[in-house]
């Protein structure tokens, strides 16, 4: 099923590239070209009535397009900002004590990992994280760690960027969840639009944060954050754009929305917004849900993950892949991840291949989407055997 027409764009500006880093930036569709054109038009159009529009129109379409891929009972509760650092900073303003104490884990995004870290130095946090390995006993002791109690706040990846492995016990984790503390903040940049993910019997409960760089194909500045409602409620690191609509707070202080808007910050480029409506317009035309381009990576996946096996993709078969496809497993990441302490000469000599995969540490990445075909996936395994 797959979909080249619909990125004849990206394809055509590097017509010898094989890119598998589908996980990391994702070839933009054509429509997210009209999207952008249609952001500027608007700007030319509209002048100093813009934000009326974006407003009015444009964020609440992006806001039902979340809303519906997360199964969000209110598209309401939605914030977006230029990047999830931003959220992590409002929220982390928001906990009345000092220090802050925080559960994570040692395989969280460098976004949260660095503040973390920060905080620390400085004295703001106190930060207990759960080692990922061994996996296989992960969600049993993160659950055991969160039940014990005694933190303000627990950040953890639904699907972690280094391994692509998943932590699936997400309800019992809300379970713990209250408006005092403590707060549960769900990390879904790997997840949203990668897995499908429905979050309605957990809403009202957790935060839960992601953006539109990789599989909504949209590029950077557009992520988001739900918020449920009576958690949080009054941040200290808070934007005008929080100003604007049921405001409550004390009297004569600052007003806070009662919805996800308290969670706004400012003026920012909505650009990416415009390209995430366009997307998702191209993708609903063409019937191309979250599950069906799942399948069609999935089954590259697969195909890739047989070919490392069979020892044809040459040295690849000495590396450990760490998520493994199974066939009709839903929560994993849309890429696989093969540790090798060579995961970093491979993936340069790839590079210079125009075959274009990507590395964290001592592991590299390879993801899959609608603009790979069989013949790519051929051309890939050729490169891999030459290494």
């Amino acid at each position: 099923m797959s979909r080249k027409d619909l990125f004849s764009r990206a394809l055509s500006a590097a017509p010898g590239r094989l890119h598998f880093a589908a996980h990391s930036h994702h070839l933009w569709p054509d429509a997210g070209f009209e999207g952008q054109v249609q952001a500027w038009e608007d700007a030319a159009r509209h002048a100093d009535r813009k934000w009326d529009h974006i407003f009015g129109e444009v964020i609440p379409e992006a806001q039902a397009h979340v809303a519906r891929e997360l199964g969000l009972p209110d598209p309401n509760t939605i914030t977006f900002s230029s990047n999830t650092h931003d959220f992590l900073l409002r929220i982390f303003s928001g906990v009345e004590r000092s220090p802050v104490r925080i559960l994570s884990t040692d395989g969280e995004f460098h976004s949260f990992r660095r503040q973390a870290q920060r905080w620390e130095e400085a004295g703001q946090a106190v930060v207990d994280r759960v080692p990922l390995e061994p996996f296989a006993t992960f969600a049993h002791r993160f659950l055991e760690a969160a039940r014990a109690g005694g933190h303000d706040w627990i950040v953890v990846s639904h699907v972690f960027f280094r391994t692509g492995q998943a932590f699936e016990a997400l309800d019992q984790l809300a379970n713990l969840a209250r408006p005092e503390g403590p707060w549960v903040l769900i990390d879904g940049y790997h997840g949203f639009m990668a897995r499908p993910t429905d979050l309605s019997a957990i809403a009202d409960r957790v935060f839960y944060t992601a953006g539109v760089y990789k599989y909504a194909m949209s590029g950077e500045g557009g992520c988001f954050l739900h918020a449920p409602d009576g958690f949080c409620p009054r941040p200290v690191a808070t934007g005008w754009f929080a100003e604007f609509g049921d405001l409550a707070g004390p009297p004569g202080g600052v007003g806070h929305r009662t919805d996800g808007g308290r969670f706004w910050g400012a003026t920012f480029d909505v650009s990416a917004l415009y390209r995430f409506n366009a997307a998702r317009w191209a993708l609903d035309a063409e019937g191309l849900t979250t599950p069906r381009i799942s399948a069609h990576a999935d089954a590259l996946a697969i195909a890739f993950q047989k070919a490392v096996h069979d020892g044809k993709a040459g040295r690849l078969i000495e590396a450990d892949i760490l998520n493994p496809v199974t066939p009709g497993e839903s929560a994993r990441a849309r890429f696989l991840a093969l540790r090798h302490p060579e995961a970093g000469s491979w993936q340069k000599a790839l590079m210079a291949s125009n075959v274009v995969t990507d590395v964290r540490d001592d592991v590299i990445r390879f993801g899959f989407g609608l603009y790979q075909n069989a013949e790519d996936l051929d051309g890939l395994i050729r490169a891999c055997a030459a290494l």
